[in-house]
C-alpha cells in the first residue's frame, strides 16, 4: 500500500503552515529540568492536546502526581494520551514524542533567540526544540491534518504517548505505560511503536535505530564551610570544596574517553570480527563525526572505533558544576558547597542498578585518598536501561520500506548513543517491536546551541511517518 500522491502533496503545499505550527510550539519554553520553567511545560502539553483534538483526535490528559526537584516538590506535567481508530483489521501503531526541551539562553552561544523560531537562507528552522523533539512530534501530527481535511481513513489505528519530562528522566511515564499497557487500557491491542526522536548518523544518509544506551546520572555533593569564604582570608588555611571536587570528577574519565572507574568497561563483551563488520558498513566517516562536532577533535582515526564509541561501548561525561562562580569578572570566593554532575551512558548487560556499586565504591575510595576535613556524598538523579531489539521484524521492513519510498535510499541500521527510558518500557510493558524512526540529521545539534531541524527534513520527515503507516498496512495484508 503505496502513499497516497494526494498525501504527499498535501505536504508539500502546507509546508508553510507546518512550519508557522512549529514556530508556535518553540516559543514556549517548555524547559522539563528548570522549577521556574514548569508553566510553560504544562501549558506546551495543553496546546499538544488542543491540536490533536482539532484533528479528531480522542484526546487525555493525566496526571502524573508529583516530584521533588532541587528541593521543591513540584506537580509533573500530565501526560497526553490520544487514540484515534478502532478497526480490528488495520493494525495499531504507538507513536510516542516528547514536548519538553533543554534549557537554552542567547548567553550560553545562541546566534539567535532560542525561543523564537528563525528560518535561515539555507533552509535552517533554529530554535530550541526544532529537532528534539517538537519538530518530529509535529510530524505526526502534520499527517492527521492531511487525513482529517481531506476526510480520508488513516491505513491503522493510531495512539498516541506524548510526555513533558522526557529531558529530565521520564519521572512518572513508566508507570503509566505499565498500566495503560494492560486489558481496558490506552494502550491495548497496540501491535508496534514507533518513536522519533533521534537522528541520522550524517546529513545524507536515514537510518532506522534498534537500540539505544541507558543512562545513570549523577550528583558529586562537597561541602564544608558553613558560607563562601574569602581566598584572601582562607586561602591555604581551609579544605577547600572546590578543590576536592575537582580532584574527584579527574578520577572518572581520561582525556581518551576510557572510563577509569574499575569494573564499568568489563562488564561489556568485546566486539568479535563479524560484529565489527555491521559497523563497518554504515555510511559514516570521521568527518561526519568533526563536522557535528564543529570541530576535528574526533578521539580517533578509526571509523569503527568511533562508532562503536558511540553505539555498544559506555560512555562518561563531565556535565558541570553548581555552586561555583559563573559570570565576567574575577569573583574570589571559596563556594561552601559545590556539586559536580556527571552521567554514565549504558549498554547491555548494564543497568543503573548494576552499575552503582561500581561507582560508588570507586567515589569513596578516591574520596578517602584526599584526606579532606569536607563533607561528600553521592546522589544518583536518575537512570534508564538500555534498549536492543530484532531488526527482522516486520515493523523494520516497514521503516524501509518507507525510507525507500520518501528519499530512494536504503536507510543505515544503527544503535543510538542517546537514551529513551521509555522505549525499553514499551517493549517489555506491551512486548511488540519498538524502532526509531528519525527526523533529524546528524548535525542537528539536539541540547546544543543554535539546534536546528533542516526545512527539508521537517517536510520529507513528515512525509516518511505517513508512508510508515501505508507501509505497515501494506506488510499486515
Amino acid at each position: 500500500m503505496v502513499a497516497p500522491k494526494e498525501f504527499l502533496d498535501f505536504v508539500d503545499n502546507n509546508a508553510d503552515a507546518f512550519i508557522q505550527r512549529l514556530g508556535e510550539a518553540v516559543a514556549i519554553k517548555s524547559i522539563s529540568g528548570d522549577p521556574a520553567c514548569r508553566p510553560e511545560v504544562f501549558k506546551m502539553m495543553n496546546w499538544v492536546a488542543q491540536k490533536f483534538e482539532s484533528v479528531g483526535v480522542e484526546v487525555q490528559q493525566v496526571d502524573l502526581g508529583k516530584h521533588i526537584m532541587d528541593g521543591q516538590e513540584l506537580q509533573l506535567p500530565n501526560a497526553v494520551l490520544g487514540r484515534i481508530g478502532n478497526d480490528p483489521k488495520l493494525r495499531t501503531v504507538l507513536c510516542y514524542a516528547h514536548a519538553d526541551v533543554q534549557p537554552a539562553n542567547v548567553s550560553d552561544g545562541w546566534d539567535t533567540d532560542p525561543f523564537t523560531l528563525t528560518i535561515q537562507e539555507n533552509g535552517k528552522l533554529v530554535g530550541r526544540g526544532s529537532t528534539d523533539d517538537k519538530g518530529p512530534l509535529l510530524g505526526w501530527l502534520n499527517v492527521l491534518q492531511y487525513h482529517y481535511d481531506n476526510k480520508k481513513p488513516l491505513p491503522v489505528n493510531l495512539r498516541f504517548c506524548f510526555e513533558g519530562m522526557e529531558e529530565s528522566g521520564s519521572e512518572g511515564l513508566d508507570e503509566l505505560v505499565v498500566r495503560e499497557s494492560k486489558p481496558g487500557g490506552w494502550f491495548e491491542g497496540v501491535d508496534c511503536v514507533c518513536i522519533s526522536d533521534n537522528y541520522w548518523l550524517n546529513t545524507s544518509t536515514p537510518v532506522l535505530t534498534y537500540g539505544l544506551r541507558g543512562l545513570a546520572y549523577y550528583k558529586l555533593n562537597v561541602s564544608g564551610p558553613a558560607r563562601d569564604l574569602h581566598s584572601g582570608v582562607f586561602g591555604r588555611t581551609v579544605h577547600e570544596p572546590m578543590t576536592d571536587l575537582i580532584r574527584l570528577m579527574n578520577t572518572l574519565v581520561d582525556v581518551n574517553g576510557k572510563i577509569l572507574i574499575p569494573g564499568v568497561d568489563d562488564m561489556v563483551m568485546a566486539a568479535d570480527v563479524e560484529e565489527r563488520k555491521l559497523y563497518e558498513a554504515l555510511d559514516y566517516s570521521i568527518k561526519d563525526v568533526e563536522q557535528s562536532a564543529g570541530a576535528p577533535i574526533a578521539l580517533s582515526d578509526d571509523k569503527v572505533e568511533v562508532l562503536m564509541g558511540r553505539m555498544r561501548m559506555p560512555s562518561l561525561s563531565l556535565h558541570g558544576i553548581e555552586g561555583a562562580f559563573y559570570g565576567s569578572g574575577a569573583k574570589t570566593v571559596i563556594p561552601a558547597k559545590v556539586s559536580g554532575k556527571f552521567s554514565i551512558r549504558l549498554v547491555p548487560p548494564q543497568t543503573p542498578e548494576n552499575v552503582l556499586p561500581f561507582v560508588q565504591k570507586h567515589v569513596d575510595s578516591e574520596w578517602a585518598k584526599l584526606g579532606s576535613k569536607n563533607k561528600f556524598e553521592l546522589e544518583e538523579l536518575h537512570g534508564g536501561k538500555p534498549w536492543v531489539t530484532d531488526i527482522n521484524h516486520w515493523n523494520f521492513q516497514a521503516g524501509k520500506a518507507a525510507t525507500r519510498a520518501v528519499y530512494n535510499k536504503e536507510p543505515d541500521m544503527t544503535r543510538e548513543g542517546g537514551s529513551i527510558p521509555v522505549t525499553l518500557t514499551f517493549a517489555e510493558a506491551l512486548g511488540v517491536s519498538v524502532m526509531l524512526l528519525p527526523m533529524g540529521r546528524g548535525d542537528d545539534g539536539a541540547h546544543s546551541t543554535n539546534e536546528k531541524l533542516d526545512r527539508s527534513n521537517f517536510i520529507e520527515g513528515t512525509k516518511l511517518l505517513g508512508t510508515y503507516l501505508y507501509e505497515v498496512a501494506a506488510i499486515a495484508n
